[in-house]
């Protein structure tokens, strides 16, 4: 028998349904023994669902029990404080539990490393819901850059984008998001919302930290629909794109949107370098979820590369959506990552600080129409 680590997930959600608790049910490691959703209803359709025995609507009772080894945080992050990630991240670390949470832990980078640090000091592990670090292709195709497949990296190309909410009527779900003035700065969304994975994956295959950024935000479609059918101003950044350079000197440019017409998740990223060239992309096209090209100066048309079935994650079955695919693995290593102890923990809080560092510095870029350098201050860990 393996052991086997008791998990209390806090939100019942559409992602808590299409990918994270599907992924704790194929992990031999892990059993969901309690759901916290301040909708009863929902959460109690939820534990029918996964067959999770205990379900709460008050996080501090869910937090105070001691025979939970793992907090899942899935809410959708709002403002409210019942449903805040940062909040709630950093409940669950001060209760002594190891904590998985839904991007971002926290708007302000400086708060994601106040969190990691508070886990370190306290022995625990923490993973972020960097989902495509976890896609087998790109998987695989970070060993292949690091088994210098591509050489000297030189260049990153990333996108993560589709159309989601290209359409005006499409509802507006995040009503925080709402600007209280008229015609007020504009919000970051899509680069925090959806350019994240992506820039942390453009750091793990270059294997190098940003120096330096310039970026520009875009609000394309400036008027939505509430849920309740009212037209308002959403002055959010709806596409953004930046480019930067690395400490070891490669450069990238990285692209998110989700106005952008293609499908679910909508990622590639794209790596250049001395020996060769790989291209991933995560789109769902005629029932593929992913693919990964090769090529190399002497072959340069580029090929496709079969992933080897090490990077599948347990349970898997041919042509299962992608978020169950992807989040399965994202799971599994997190728990293994705790079973066995020692220092791995990839995506950890100190992973998701550094991706929020460059978004918070984008957006500084923007907003003063400048380079902005990294760290963008030399006091804390990065």
């Amino acid at each position: 028998m393996v052991e086997q680590l008791r998990v209390g997930v806090i939100g019942a959600g559409r992602w808590a349904a299409s990918a994270h608790l599907p992924g704790f049910v194929r992990t031999p490691y892990a059993k969901v023994v309690a759901i916290c959703d301040l909708n009863e209803d929902l959460a109690k359709a939820r534990a029918q669902q996964f067959d999770i025995p205990d379900v709460y609507t008050d996080v501090e009772k869910l937090l105070a029990r001691e025979d939970i080894d793992v907090i899942d945080v899935c809410t959708r992050g709002s403002s409210d404080d019942r449903d805040n990630h940062e909040r709630l991240a950093f409940a669950a670390l001060e209760a002594g539990k190891h904590c998985l949470c839904e991007k971002p832990v926290a708007h302000d980078y400086r708060n994601t490393w106040k969190a990691h640090h508070l886990a370190v000091s306290k022995g625990l592990k923490t993973k972020v819901g960097l989902t495509f670090r976890y896609a087998p292709a790109m998987m695989y195709m970070r060993d292949l850059i690091r088994e210098g497949f591509i050489g000297t990296p030189f260049i990153f190309n990333g996108f993560e984008q589709n159309s989601q909410f290209l359409s005006s009527e499409t509802p507006v779900t995040k009503m925080d998001l709402i600007p209280e003035q008229p015609n007020p700065e504009i919000k970051v969304s899509s680069l925090e919302g959806y350019g994240a994975p992506i820039i942390d994956l453009s750091m793990w295959f270059m294997d190098s930290t940003v120096k330096s950024v310039v970026g520009i935000l875009k609000n394309f479609v400036p008027y939505r629909t509430t849920i309740d059918g009212r037209k308002v101003r959403t002055n959010i950044d709806d596409g953004d794109i930046y480019i930067g350079e690395y400490e070891n000197g490669a450069i990238c440019s990285v692209q998110s949107s989700y106005v952008t017409v293609g499908n679910y998740p909508g990622l590639e990223a794209r790596a250049y370098g001395s020996n060769g060239a790989l291209i991933c992309r995560l789109v769902e096209e005629f029932g593929v979820p992913q693919t990964l090209h090769k090529a190399t100066p002497d072959a340069v048309e580029f090929v496709p590369v079969e992933i080897p079935d090490k990077y599948f994650p347990p349970g898997y079955v041919e042509g299962e959506p992608w978020p169950s695919l992807f989040y399965a693995n994202l799971v599994h290593n997190f728990m293994e990552e705790i079973v066995n102890g020692g220092d791995e923990n990839q995506g950890n809080f100190a992973q998701s600080a550094r991706v929020q560092e460059i978004i918070n510095a984008v957006e500084i870029s923007h907003r003063e129409r400048r380079w902005v350098d990294l760290p963008l201050d030399k006091s804390i860990a990065g």
